[in-house]
This record gives structure tokens, C-alpha cells and sequence, in this order.
């Protein structure tokens, strides 16, 4: 903090933070003590000057606890006789004047917006302005302290004596100020006297109290709410507080499941969601019990509930939502006249719902099955409870809470702590319009205490938090609507998410919960191989490939099936049961085709890039030649590339999953333009009668690999072709070993020395006897492209 600034006597000291001043020039006498300095500092509610130290709770020192001021500075003036104090203050501050009557005293506190006048009787005015009269009059209002009225500060001696006001003051050097005035209830007759003041008109007060699909309004009629949509509880100029509704264990009941509170602009509003989360303008907001204000409206929350209170020119809000019930305590002169669920009953559900906070078709309606084990009569005798002691004490009518708990346990039944939760609006809504406690209801009505238990809990879109029978611990359970498409397949999930090479299951977390399984003890056919809950939609997701999590594959042909399992069991704490768990999982892809890829090695060179469809398989297929066997020298238009040169030849997949699938290369071969035909690999293998053929790589990874040596057609100008043929397989497949297949041809290559220039030589190929291709002439300066 600043240093305090010292100044002589009659001066003025500026401070800004928690300071220690110095009045020796001027002694203040505070309840029979003297003090040459005093403290200042401030709290979060009170500006506070104290005597003796500085402030702090329940401490020994004699303080005074004044309004804080506006401004963040202060500044203490020490005044002489007949000075105009405003003259010297500086613009926007706030000043402390302490003035000193022997043994009395007294504290003003005021802003440079009000002037004060001190004159030479002792006797502070403020206004800026000396009154008139001899003993002077009420300026205007300043902030009150121990001598100070009505903006006024009187010296030993002055006495007031106004009939018109019935106002008698004296200020005694001994007995300090005596002040007599009409009282609370009285008013002035202008002649001295009080008489009884006439009762005031009190300010209308209402309760509105909306329990699951209840509303009570503020004429106590009931209401229902049977979809899901969301409706304006409260319609004011510059307020509007809406109730959005969801399904719980019925598709036929909605019920209440968050509240809105929407200010001034539409663009402006406060969520209190389920588990006590709340959000401004979808940011949440970290409370505790003590409140916090934004834009207007102040927010606490504690393990009851979440509170709201706000307030309007002409009306009092105050707003309570648990999770399960919401009660508005209104107050004000617009009360009678407000719109919404809670203020006009007479209209209908479709003039306040709110679409802007209600989703696509939630109007629609559902019916569902009678439950049989329900019983009527049962509920209502539960819910008449509320006439009895001692509810029978509170001047609250209870027919609409009782009518409103009968219907409603009827048709949902006592569960999920709803009987407990009319009586627990009804028993506050007594307190707040009477004060009534009703001592012991709770433990008549065998109902736990107010506790949210479902505080802090979040749920999945399509659960509701709600305390399990019979340990009464908070658990997500399944909306009816959501859970009905799985409980009519009898599944606790959905189908199997087959992809190209993979494939997902993914189980309902509030299913599995009501199932009382574990999800974290459920696995893939490898225990290491378990499912993730995604947090946001509680679903529980178990993913695999034909390579993984122990995956079996099996083959037929015209599908792949790769096939896995959930499975699990549950061991409880208290005893020992097993609960086993088993779900299959399979995904049958189609066979791919088997394809085939041509490039010219005469000519211009580029690599040769083809896509491939077959059935749910997309991939890119290329073929490209190196110079060098470690393939990072790939051949260009510009490569010279010489006969008897070794070439490598890489054939690649992009767009599959190398864990998964691999490329297995069945079959290449070498034309011309014409007939002649030369294999290079067979069934996978190279060609026996060629040792100049080498597979590298073939069936391991999602690319195969062989090289040759260079070689052209006899006889033959045109371009010479290379083609291979493949496969795709998964790993776990025996087809993906190559093998020889049919029994190899018999090849027989034979080179002969010219005795000329021209070609260096002449190569036969023969198949088994057969002469297939005619003379095959060397050339010095062939190319690929």
C-alpha cells in the first residue's frame, strides 16, 4: 500500500489504501477517550475508521462501520472556523471530516458532489450553503454518524424545535444529542403532535413452486406438463425466467430440468442446470455461499440449492432451484400483472413456450404403458400427509400442493424422492410467507434433509441424476424416450461400426449402469483391450481391427469377417457374485478385387498412380522404378538406363492400414506392343528361369518390392510394357504368404556375341519347348518412363 502522506494541522491527507493518520493538531474524544491518530482501511461491505488499530472481526478496538464510499481514494480534512471544506478537495474523491467539540465529536463522511459548510458556532452544514434561522435547519442528506442528522453536525448548545416537522433536538455538552421525533408508526399533524399513521398498503407477495411436471402458479392453480419443451415460468419488461422440461422414467411425463434466467437483452442469460452448475452465457461460473452479483442478479449456491435474487423498478425475485424443484418468491407492485406460467394461467402451454430454448419437436406427446404396481389410493393417502401436523399449522392453503401430488405420483409413482419433494416446496413456501418452521415434518414424513444429493454430478444429454434404492448414492439413469430404441432390440447398445479395416461397438453408460455392471471390468477378447467412456454423451466405445485386441478372421469367398467379444464379470464387495457379461461384435467386409497396374518402360517415364474401389475399400495404388535398392533413387525422364542394368521396382498401397492389410503381389509380366510376353513373378514368386529376378518384399506390409535387369524385345520398336497384378488380404489371412502355386515354366535364356556393330547380342525365350517370343535385341540407350 502507498505510503500515508503527513501534513501539518488543518491541512488535508490523502490516502487510498489502509493508512494510520495523524490528529494530534485536532484530539478526538471517542466514549471517554482521547486519540491523537486513527486507523483507516475498508472490507467488501463497510468503509471502517477505527481508534486504537486497525480493524479486524470481534477485535478489541473501538471502530465505526460506515457505507463505503465510491471512489477508491479518501482524503481527511482537519478544518479551521468558517472554511468552505469543498474549496480544497480534490475532483472525485471522497473526504472524511472528523470535528472535534471538546468532549464530543463527530465523523462526516462526503464526496465532492456535497459541499459543507463549517461555522463559528461549532455547527456543520452541508449543502454548501449557511441556513437560515438561528439554530439552524436539516440540509441536504448526508451520510449519518454520531451527531450528524440529516446532513446536519450541531455543537454543545444548539437546540431545534420544529412543530411542522415534530421535530425537538437538543445537543447537550453533557448528555450529547437528544433527538425527539414522531416514531416508526406516526405521523406529524404539522402542529407538534403524532398521531397513528393509517396502515400502508402492503406490496403483493407471491410463491410459484414447479415440481417435476407441476406448476403452481401464484393463484396456486396447477398446470402439467406433459413434452419436453421449454416455457416462460415468468414474463416481465426487462425479465423473463423460463423452466426447460425433460423426460425422466416415463416417455408421458416431462419434468423440470433446468431454469433459464434471461435480462434485458436476449443475448444475455443465467443457466441453472442440473447437479447445481451454473452458467452465464454458457460459461460456468464457480460459486459457494457467498454471493456473487452479474449484471444485476445475485448468485450463491450451497448444498441445498442454487439462489437468484433480482431485482426490477417494480418487482422482487427471488429464485431456489435443486435439480428437481424450482419456487420463485415474487414481490412488488407488478406481481398481479406478470405473464408466464406462474403469473396467467388462463392461457395456453403454446403461447409461452420459448422456442429459442426448446429443441425441434419436443412438443410432440407419447404415451406409455399403466403401471400396474402404482396404487392410487396409496399415493393420495402419502400426499394428505400435508394437512396433518405439522404442516396444519402453516396458513398456506395445501389442497393445490396436495392436488398437484396426487396426480402427479399417480401416473409416475413415488420415486426418485418426488413425494418428498411436494412437501418439501410446500414447507418453504410456509416459511416464506409466514415464517412458519414446522418443526420435525421431515422425520414425521420420513423424508432425508434438503441436501442436493445430486449436487455437482453431471449426466449424459440423455440421463437424469436421480438417488438409487436402496443406498440412496446418485447415479445416472436413462431417459425413457433414449433408452426405449435399445430395451425394444433388448440390446445395451448399438451395432457394430464397421470401417474399411476396423471396427467399434459402443455400449450405453446409464444402461450398463442399471444393469449394475461395471464398465470398467468389461474387456475385448484381450483383457488389455477395454472400452472408453466418452464424458460428454456417457457412452462407452470398444474399438478393434483385424490385427488387434485378439481379433479372430475368418474367410469365405466373397467376405472377410474379423469377429470379437465383449466380455466381463462384476465381483461385488460384499459378497461373492459374478455377474458375467458377453456381447459379439463382427463386421463381414467384401473381398477385395484383385487388381492390376500397367506402365510403359520405353519412352518417357512417370510414376504410374491409380485408384482403387472395391466394395467399402478406397486406396491409391502406384508403381514407380529406382536405380538403387535402398529405392530413394527414383528413375526420371532424364535417367539413361542401360540393358543388363538392375532396376527396382516398388508396388505401394495408400489409404489402408498397414497393421492391418498388406499388399501381396501376385503376379507381373513384361509385353510389347504385339505378342511377346515375358513373366517376371508367378503366383507371387519370381520366375525360376530368370535368375535375374529378385523379390524383395512381397505379402509383409502394404507394399512389395522386386528387381531385374534390363532387357528389350527382338524385333520390336514400340513400347515395352510392364504389368502386375495383386492383392489385399489381412494379416491374419494364410493367403497372405505367397506361394509358387502351379508348377513354373521352364524358361532357357540364351545370349550370343554379334560379329558386327549393332546389337551386342541375341536372347531366345522359350516356354516349355515353345518358342514365345522372337529375337530379343539388346539396346545401349534404353529408357524407362
Amino acid at each position: 500500500p502507498p505510503t500515508p502522506l503527513f501534513v501539518p494541522a488543518g491541512a488535508q491527507q490523502t490516502f487510498s489504501s489502509s493508512s494510520q493518520l495523524d490528529i494530534s493538531a485536532c484530539p478526538i474524544t471517542f466514549y471517554g477517550k482521547t486519540y491523537r491518530q486513527f486507523y483507516v482501511n475498508s472490507t467488501s461491505e463497510s468503509f471502517v475508521v477505527c481508534f486504537g488499530g486497525f480493524y479486524s472481526p470481534g477485535g478489541p478496538h473501538d471502530c465505526l462501520l460506515v457505507t463505503p464510499p465510491d471512489s477508491q481514494r479518501a482524503s481527511l480534512e482537519e478544518p479551521p472556523a468558517a472554511a468552505l471544506l469543498s474549496d480544497r478537495l480534490p475532483p472525485l474523491q471522497t473526504s472524511l471530516a472528523l470535528v472535534s467539540f471538546g468532549r464530543l465529536s463527530a465523523l462526516y463522511l462526503y464526496t465532492t458532489a456535497i459541499r459543507g459548510y463549517l461555522d463559528t458556532s461549532g455547527c456543520f452544514y452541508s449543502g454548501g450553503t449557511r441556513p437560515s434561522g438561528p439554530s439552524g435547519t436539516a440540509g441536504s442528506a448526508g451520510n449519518d454518524s454520531s451527531l450528524l442528522l440529516s446532513g446536519v453536525i450541531y455543537s454543545p448548545g444548539s437546540q431545534v424545535n420544529s412543530p411542522e416537522t415534530c421535530l425537538f433536538l437538543n445537543c447537550s455538552e453533557d448528555l450529547g444529542l437528544q433527538v425527539s421525533a414522531c416514531g416508526p408508526l406516526e405521523r406529524c399533524q404539522g402542529n407538534g403532535s403524532c398521531i397513528e399513521a393509517p396502515p400502508q398498503t402492503p406490496m403483493p407477495r407471491r410463491t410459484c413452486t414447479v415440481v417435476g411436471p407441476a406448476v403452481l402458479d401464484v393463484h396456486r392453480q396447477m398446470r402439467l406438463v406433459e413434452d419436453r419443451c421449454s416455457y416462460a415460468l415468468l414474463s416481465a419488461p426487462d425479465l423473463q425466467i423460463v423452466a426447460t422440461f425433460q423426460e425422466r422414467r416415463r416417455k408421458d411425463v416431462g419434468f423440470l430440468d433446468g431454469v433459464i434466467l434471461q435480462m434485458g437483452r436476449s443475448d444475455v442469460h443465467v443457466s441453472l442446470d442440473p447437479g447445481g452448475r451454473i452458467r452465464l452465457n454458457n460459461l460456468t461460473m464457480v460459486l459457494n455461499s457467498s454471493a456473487q452479483r452479474v449484471y444485476g442478479v445475485e448468485v450463491s449456491k450451497d448444498r441445498t440449492g442454487v439462489t437468484v435474487q433480482v431485482s426490477r423498478s417494480n418487482l422482487t425475485a427471488s429464485v431456489f432451484f435443486n435439480g428437481d424443484s424450482v419456487q420463485l418468491h415474487l414481490e412488488g407492485p407488478a406481481v398481479p400483472s406478470l405473464g408466464g406460467l406462474c403469473g396467467n394461467s388462463s392461457g395456453t402451454l403454446g403461447g409461452v413456450r420459448t422456442p429459442e430454448f426448446s429443441s425441434t419437436g419436443c412438443e410432440t406427446r407419447y404415451s406409455d404403458a399403466v403401471d400396474a404396481s402404482i396404487n392410487c389410493t396409496s399415493m393420495a393417502e402419502r400426499c394428505n400427509v400435508l394437512k396433518e401436523a405439522p404442516f396444519s399449522s402453516c396458513d398456506t392453503d395445501p389442497e393445490p400442493y396436495i392436488t398437484a401430488c396426487r396426480d402427479v405420483l399417480c401416473k409416475y409413482g413415488d420415486v426418485d424422492g418426488l413425494r418428498c419433494q411436494f412437501l418439501e416446496v410446500y414447507a418453504r413456501a410456509c416459511s416464506l410467507s409466514s415464517g412458519a418452521a414446522l418443526e420435525g415434518w421431515r422425520s414425521r414424513a420420513e423424508c432425508s434433509p434438503p441436501v442436493g444429493i445430486c449436487q455437482d454430478r453431471t449426466c449424459g444429454p440423455n440421463e437424469f441424476c436421480s438417488e438409487t434404492e436402496p443406498d440412496g448414492q446418485p447415479r445416472c439413469l436413462c431417459r425413457a424416450l433414449f433408452a426405449s430404441e435399445y430395451l425394444e432390440r433388448n440390446t445395451l447398445g448399438g451395432s457394430t461400426v464397421c470401417r474399411q479395416n476396423s471396427a467399434s461397438l459402443s455400449l450405453v453408460g446409464c444402461l450398463l449402469e442399471d444393469k449394475g455392471i461395471d464398465y470398467t471390468q468389461l474387456h475385448l477378447n484381450d483383457p488389455a483391450c477395454r472400452g472408453q467412456m466418452n464424458e460428454q454423451t456417457r457412452m462407452v466405445t470398444f474399438s478393434f481391427n483385424s490385427s488387434s485386441c485378439g481379433t479372430e478372421v475368418l474367410n469365405n469367398s466373397s467376405h472377410v469377417i474379423f469377429k470379437n467379444t465383449i466380455r466381463g464379470q462384476n465381483v461385488s464387495s460384499d459378497v461373492t457374485r459374478y455377474t458375467q457379461f458377453h456381447m459379439d461384435s463382427s463386421c463381414a467386409q467384401t473381398q477385395p478385387d484383385v487388381q492390376t497396374v500397367a506402365f510403359s518402360v520405353r519412352g518417357r517415364w512417370s510414376t504410374v498412380v491409380q485408384l482403387a474401389t472395391s466394395g467399402s475399400w478406397n486406396y491409391t495404388l502406384t508403381l514407380e522404378a529406382f536405380t538403387d535398392a535402398g529405392l530413394s533413387q527414383a528413375v526420371q525422364s532424364s535417367t539413361e538406363l542401360q540393358l543388363n542394368q538392375r532396376i527396382w521396382v516398388e508396388l505401394r498401397t495408400h489409404g489402408l492400414e498397414e497393421t492391418t492389410v498388406v499388399m501381396v503381389m501376385d503376379s507381373c509380366w513384361a509385353t510389347d506392343n504385339g505378342t511377346s510376353i515375358y513373366e517376371l513373378i508367378h503366383n507371387g514368386c519370381a520366375n525360376p528361369a530368370d535368375r535375374t529376378v529378385q523379390v524383395e518384399r512381397n505379402g509383409q506390409t502394404a507394399s512389395s518390392v522386386f528387381s531385374f535387369k534390363m532387357f528389350s524385345f527382338s524385333e520390336s520398336s514400340g513400347d515395352v510394357h510392364l504389368t502386375c497384378r495383386l492383392k489385399l488380404c489381412f494379416r491374419r489371412e494364410e493367403s497372405c504368404s505367397p506361394t509358387a502355386g502351379l508348377p513354373a515354366p521352364v524358361l532357357r535364356l540364351l545370349l550370343f556375341s554379334p560379329q558386327a556393330e549393332g546389337p551386342t547380342g541375341f536372347i531366345c525365350v522359350f516356354m516349355g519347348g515353345s518358342l514365345l517370343g522372337s529375337r530379343v535385341r539388346s539396346l545401349g540407350g534404353c529408357r524407362w518412363i
